[in-house]
């Protein structure tokens, strides 16, 4: 059967006859003209069907085969309602055992068909997301490279991203982060291999507005990020390479929203509920520590910032913040010292003298900053050195602090002054950060949704923790969301 693109398995499936046996392409080479395809065959003896993904060359390798299920019960149709859900769960169970962090999930339920409107686009983008793994794991090299770019266009189109949204929520919080692990190891093992390489999705987010809360979800593998700066040295250290490069970055950032319809105008009111950032290893620990650095030497979030802006502003007649520009207290300690020496008697005997002074000075390691622009409300978030007061993201260790045991960014996820949690992310939460920004909106706009867009960046930096290495680095990821809100 000739290729098809989009390709529409769910189609497919559905349409096939109960006494054919039969196969669709997912994918071709260009240049020797193999192709992916999926087949389903039927067992005679046991009276079950299974789908495969195979490699069409002369000589057909199978790369994946579903576990046994049992056709429809109507002899027109192969499969029916009960078999696609079978089916689904086995895809989406396959897909989480690529995550190298393995956990015992529960059960996983699928909502019946006609409950779900969109349930043919979720199916397809599973199966795209288990041939696109299947394809970087298991596929002969000459068929690989040009299947992964076909696939890589289908998963990032806008359907796709819809359907991906849907499917987290079908899974769950807890398998999210595992099926987006899943996915990250093995857009971080392609990305390895092949040098220049445009990922298929830098990074997946998600956004939703419900019940006065706005959320923002995002995955991305460090490996993916932009290099902001970096040292000098190349990294031909391979065990420091691996370490780095298998992480992702994971964010949630939530806003908690009010509209208060006043007599003449509306204020839309937003706070900051939660902002959390965490650096996830994507490799068991015990691969870990056998090819790469150790556990602890890992990127760090180091600067975030945030930009909100309502898309249509006809209606906006002002924004208003809550929180002063910070003024901090300096505190400063002043000591001073003589130090003595006695020189042998050769060739000029003497004492000598010498007095020093030293200021120290107490600097909270994150600084938050929020500005306006225009109807945008910026939120920024920076880590500063505390040795200096540089910002981390912007700057480097100086040699001193690279050789110096007891720097703040040694042993950082241990130490009791770390600046992250044990795990090595950050939280800010309402009770630091919880100060509002208010848009005074015309009263005009009662009864109608409004869009905010929020746009941001997140920095990660590596700084040496307990390796001994004078590498160090700085990558960016950007993203970009919409927000909805209805006035009423």
């Amino acid at each position: 059967m000739a290729c098809s693109y989009p390709i529409d398995v769910f189609s497919w499936i559905q349409n096939l006859p109960f006494s054919i046996q039969s196969s669709i392409c997912i994918c071709s080479s260009s240049s020797s003209r193999p192709s992916l395809n999926l087949s389903v065959t039927k067992n005679s003896h046991s009276l079950t069907i299974s789908f495969s993904i195979v490699a069409n060359f002369n000589l057909p390798i199978s790369l994946w085969t579903s576990k046994p299920i049992k056709p429809a019960s109507k002899p027109s149709k192969l499969v029916d309602q009960e078999t696609f859900s079978t089916l689904l769960i086995n895809i989406i169970e396959d897909v989480l055992s690529y995550s190298s962090n393995k956990c015992k999930y529960t059960s996983i339920k699928v909502p019946k068909l006609d409950s779900f409107p969109n349930f043919k686009d979720i199916f397809n983008l599973a199966f795209l997301t288990l041939s696109f793994l299947i394809c970087i794991y298991e596929a002969p090299a000459d068929l690989r490279s040009d299947c992964l770019v076909n696939l890589k266009t289908q998963l990032i189109d806008c359907k796709s991203r819809k359907a991906s949204k849907l499917l987290v929520k079908i899974i769950g919080s807890n398998l999210e982060e595992q099926w987006m692990r899943s996915i990250n190891l093995a857009i971080t093992n392609w990305i390895a291999e092949c040098e220049n390489l445009k990922t298929p999705s830098q990074l997946f987010s998600y956004s939703y507005s419900t019940f006065g809360l706005w959320k923002v979800q995002l995955y991305c593998p460090v490996i993916a990020m932009d290099i902001e700066s970096s040292s000098n040295d190349p990294l031909d250290d391979e065990r420091l390479f691996f370490s780095l490069k298998h992480h992702q970055l994971e964010g949630v950032i939530q806003f908690n929203y009010q509209v208060i319809i006043q007599e003449k105008w509306v204020d839309v009111i937003v706070a900051i509920d939660n902002l959390r950032c965490d650096v996830i290893r994507l490799v068991n620990e015990k691969l870990m520590k056998q090819r790469g650095a150790g556990k602890d030497e890992k990127h760090f979030p180091s600067k975030i910032s945030l930009h909100l802006t309502p898309i249509n502003q006809l209606n906006i007649i002002s924004v208003s913040v809550s929180k002063s520009s910070d003024n901090p207290t300096r505190e400063i300690e002043l000591g001073k010292s003589i130090e003595t020496s006695f020189d042998p008697p050769n060739p000029f005997p003497g004492l000598k003298f010498g007095v020093g002074e030293s200021v120290s000075t107490s600097i909270k390691p994150w600084k938050f900053e929020e500005s306006i622009y225009g109807y945008t409300t910026i939120f920024n978030w920076f880590l500063h050195d505390s040795m200096n007061g540089r910002e981390v993201s912007s700057s480097k260790p100086s040699f001193m602090a690279l050789i110096k045991p007891k720097s703040w960014f040694k042993n950082r996820y241990s130490s009791a002054y770390r600046p992250f949690n044990k795990q090595g992310g950050v939280i800010f939460a309402g009770d630091e950060y919880g100060d509002s920004i208010s848009w005074k909106v015309d009263k005009s706009a009662v009864g109608k949704t409004m869009e905010w867009d929020i746009k941001g960046w997140i920095w990660v930096t590596y700084w040496p923790n307990k390796y001994r290495t004078f590498y160090s680095e700085t990558r960016r990821l950007e993203f970009r969301e919409v927000l909805q809100l209805t006035i009423d």
